[in-house]
């Protein structure tokens, strides 16, 4: 119980010193973990190798784990308390059975679904309720709102959540706390050690757990401070994160994590039982172009999320429990401990009494767990069963820890605005901090004065390292900043592309003659579009064994266009499956399955569905990498089917033509291919940047394109090409953010710079204006982001007159950041643009009227000749 208590008065004292900076300009964050500090018991109830997702009231949860992985907390090895349960492929008895387990996602390696139940458990899929379920017991003390109660008492420990309590210059005590506490408290601790920090906040090898904290402490005030030698963020935010603690840094986003803690789960459990025997626990998650995928985590490991009260009510949160519920009834497996904190407030807004409990428990395949987060014991032994059951059975939980919020939301948050006066003193009064101090009294580990000191010791810690870490070096320029968004190493991607043609060349080539039926693309004559980027895929699948195809109806019905028609049959439900219909849960798996260490290639049936996640990409996806300094990632390529042009079908939600969502998001990669001949090297070169690099790639998909056959005239079959040989691939290769250029006629009057739709209409139209002896080169961007900028400098400047052809919409479209890498790449010719109209795509033939036409584009290249 030491333990918790030394966790829980570092994080106080933390949360103090973020004020004491912030009073001089010195701190940057605010936004403590007081009165949270029973999170400190999840923590112990967990091993240090559980992924962990934490929201930002967790330094009591971070400094505690930081101990354990120092080795020297009296804490029992949570796999020793979960019990001797099989962890293996059996079903709760009277559990009703899933219809169709493939559709839900991962099955074993000889494509049957594996059950999500172990023995034992409840039977039925209804919220059950842990043994811990508690109401809320206030705890009593007197705190002299000016400076320390009155110690008369030594139980009254309630001073010590006293927000106007000094971090500074301590009374200091000798005394040495011994681990003498009472059986029923559940816990020992260890003998505490001489305050001491390893630099970069890692303890050495045998430290006590004082190094450990002064290590996390050290940790979270470089992140206060911005310091560039924080050790996750590097100064670009304050997050609680550190690899060899396992604990995966977050957004502030609220809720936005919850989708990818299921997808870690699911994705655990896929690589547990592809790799139960000999899978090498703790390598790096994939990289090594055609190796097999591996874990950072071992393979019994669950995953733990934190977030607050308000956070329950977020879209993002209830499409991360309808998810895991939803797999859960289908019989597959996720282990994931969601940790709801619920402290009663979202900043100033109260929940509603009971609200958060009733929604937490009608959440159907969850089961339901509750404690009080201010009684120490109480909140371990909710959290150790709680977290013993996820592991055993490998199945979601939610614990549901009730908890006060103390100081405020944050250092400028005026609480008396909003409460009274009885409220702020009702959680005082259940301050986690003196409730362990209480306990520890009463079991006669130490007297009050002593573990006032020891607070008091701690604080001397803590202000002497917040001085310390005030003069390291901040981030000093914007390519220090922005170093780790998205590093880009072109050359190891196009060896990577070179050595998975050798492979299905080589060693790979009876593999993969037996996955394309011994007729290979290659020999199938030319292929559209569709087909080309289905051949692609498949070859993915092969040399990529982590890479995972899912979305809505990609599986039995092979993608609503057949782009992955096929693809399940080859390689398995455990591999292309198909989910449930929310692009939020979508793209959330796949962040997790990235991070877990596999290479998820979800699709998003149409791009103006896209929008109803796209915070997963910006917010989640594309700042992994900037909030860890490159120790996590989330490699990802997303098929989006999208743009207009569809003859007779969809009208706006199948027709969108807007990429401005997407092209501000720093990092992200947006590959757009017109051709079959591009399509295939393209989506090599995002796999390969994925697992190179960890590149995020949105692959947009031309539907109108999809089967177009033909260029110029019906049946020349010139929009047709063939599928390279592997012995290509290498020569054929497609770098990130190149163009390619087509002459037509001399090539020397007009350059036309478009993309996607726009390829085959400029084409078109540049063969009308070849026979009135106007020579065009049409440029194909292919990448929107990277712009091929050199590119398109380069072929603008070759004619002096440049058209660009955008078929989104004119206010934000692509055709914006084409003619700004004109102007700042110094162009001095004359430009035009023609773009769609600021319209929703409507129906049927009134599209044309706001959709670029092969005649503006006519149209559009004379006027510039006339200039």
């Amino acid at each position: 119980m030491l333990d918790l208590f030394d966790a829980q008065i570092t994080s106080r004292q933390l949360d103090l010193a973020g004020r004491w900076l912030r009073s001089f300009d010195e701190g940057f964050y605010t936004i403590g973990s007081a009165g949270h500090e029973g999170n400190a018991a999840v923590a112990a109830a967990l091993r240090s190798d559980d992924p962990a997702l934490l929201h930002y009231r967790s330094g009591a949860f971070y400094c505690l784990r930081a101990a354990l992985a120092a080795g020297r907390t009296a804490f029992p090895d949570p796999a020793e308390t979960t019990g001797p349960d099989d962890v293996g492929d059996r079903r709760d008895p009277g559990r009703p059975e899933a219809a169709d387990h493939e559709t839900a996602g991962v099955a074993d390696d000889s494509g049957s679904a594996v059950s999500a139940a172990s023995a034992g458990s409840p039977a039925g899929d209804g919220p059950a309720t842990g043994t811990g379920q508690t109401g809320q017991t206030g705890q009593t003390g007197r705190s002299d709102r000016t400076g320390r109660s009155d110690l008369a008492d030594p139980a009254d420990l309630a001073d010590l959540a006293d927000p106007t309590s000094p971090a500074g210059p301590p009374v200091r005590s000798e005394v040495t706390v011994v681990a003498a506490v009472p059986a029923e408290v559940g816990v020992t601790a260890a003998p505490v050690g001489t305050p001491g920090a390893a630099e970069g906040g890692e303890p050495a090898e045998g430290t006590d757990p004082e190094d450990a904290y002064a290590g996390a402490v050290r940790d979270v005030l470089r992140g206060m401070v911005a310091s560039a030698r924080e050790p996750i963020a590097g100064g670009r935010h304050k997050v609680f994160g550190r690899a060899d603690l396992a604990v995966v840094p977050i957004t502030s986003t609220i809720a936005s994590h919850l989708p990818r803690a299921v997808g870690v789960g699911l994705a655990l459990e896929r690589l547990r039982r592809r790799e139960s025997a000999g899978r090498r626990a703790g390598a790096a998650p994939i990289g090594d172009i055609g190796q097999q995928p591996r874990s950072p985590w071992p393979p019994d490991a669950i995953v733990v999320c934190s977030f607050g009260d308000a956070s329950v009510n977020h879209a993002t949160a209830t499409a991360a429990f309808n998810t895991a519920g939803w797999y859960d009834h289908t019989g597959l497996r996720i282990p994931v401990l969601f940790v709801c904190e619920d402290n009663g407030l979202g900043i100033s807004v109260r929940s509603p009494k009971g609200w958060v409990q009733a929604t937490l428990r009608a959440k159907p395949g969850i089961r339901y767990f509750a404690a009080d987060g201010t009684d120490p014991v109480e909140a371990y032994e909710v959290a150790v069963e709680a977290a013993g059951w996820v592991r055993r059975h490998r199945r979601p939980a939610v614990l549901h820890l009730s908890t006060v919020r103390l100081m405020g939301h944050a250092g400028a948050d005026a609480e008396a605005a909003y409460r009274s006066t009885d409220q702020i003193a009702a959680d005082l009064a259940r301050d986690p901090v003196s409730a362990t101090a209480r306990l520890l009294v009463s079991a006669g580990v130490a007297t009050a004065e002593e573990l006032l000191a020891r607070y008091d010791e701690r604080g001397w810690q803590v202000r002497r390292i917040a001085e310390e870490v005030l003069g390291e070096p901040k981030l000093a320029s914007a390519a220090e900043v922005v170093a780790e968004i998205a590093p880009r190493r072109p050359a190891r991607v196009a060896r990577a592309v070179a050595d998975a043609a050798t492979r299905a060349a080589g060693p790979g080539a009876g593999g993969r003659a037996e996955a394309f039926g011994r007729r290979p693309p290659e020999r199938d004559g030319p292929l559209t579009l569709a087909q080309s980027i289905n051949a692609a895929l498949a070859d993915g699948m092969l040399d990529h064994p982590g890479m995972v195809v899912f979305g809505e109806d990609v599986a039995a019905k092979g993608g609503v266009y057949g782009v992955t028609k096929g693809l399940r049959d080859r390689f398995g439900a455990a591999r292309v499956f198909d989910t449930l219909l929310d692009e939020t849960s979508i793209l959330g798996l796949g962040l997790g399955a990235g991070l877990a260490g596999l290479l998820p290639v979800p699709e998003i049936q149409y791009l103006a569905y896209l929008h109803n996640a796209e915070d997963q990409l910006r917010g989640e996806a594309a700042t992994m990498r900037f909030f860890s300094s490159g120790a996590f990632r989330n490699p990802m390529v997303v098929r989006v089917p999208g743009l207009a042009y569809q003859q007779g079908f969809g009208g706006h939600f199948h027709n969108d033509n807007s990429l401005a969502v997407l092209r501000d998001v720093p990092g992200l990669v947006i590959a757009v291919p017109a051709r079959p001949d591009d399509a295939a090297p393209m989506l090599r070169a995002c796999l390969a940047g994925a697992a190179v690099d960890g590149s995020i790639c949105a692959f947009v998909e031309p539907i109108a394109l999809y089967h177009t056959r033909d260029l110029y005239t019906e049946g020349d079959g010139e929009w047709l090409a063939g599928y390279p040989e592997p012995e290509d691939w290498a020569a054929g290769h497609v770098p990130i953010g190149r163009a390619r250029v087509y002459g037509v006629g001399s090539a020397e009057d007009v350059t036309i710079v478009t993309f996607g739709n726009g390829v085959r209409m400029s084409l078109r139209a540049a063969s009308a204006l070849a026979d009135e002896g106007v020579g065009v080169r049409v440029v194909d961007l292919r990448w929107i982001a990277p712009l091929p900028v050199a590119d398109i400098v380069r072929e603008a400047s070759a004619t002096g007159r440049v058209l660009v052809v955008d078929e989104t919409r004119r206010s934000g479209g692509v055709g914006e950041g084409v003619i700004a890498a004109l102007v700042d790449g110094g162009y001095v010719g004359t430009a035009l643009r023609v773009a769609g109209i600021d319209s929703f795509v409507p129906l049927g033939p009134a599209a044309r009227h706001v959709l670029v036409s092969e005649e503006a584009i006519t149209q559009g290249a004379r006027t510039l000749l006339a200039r």
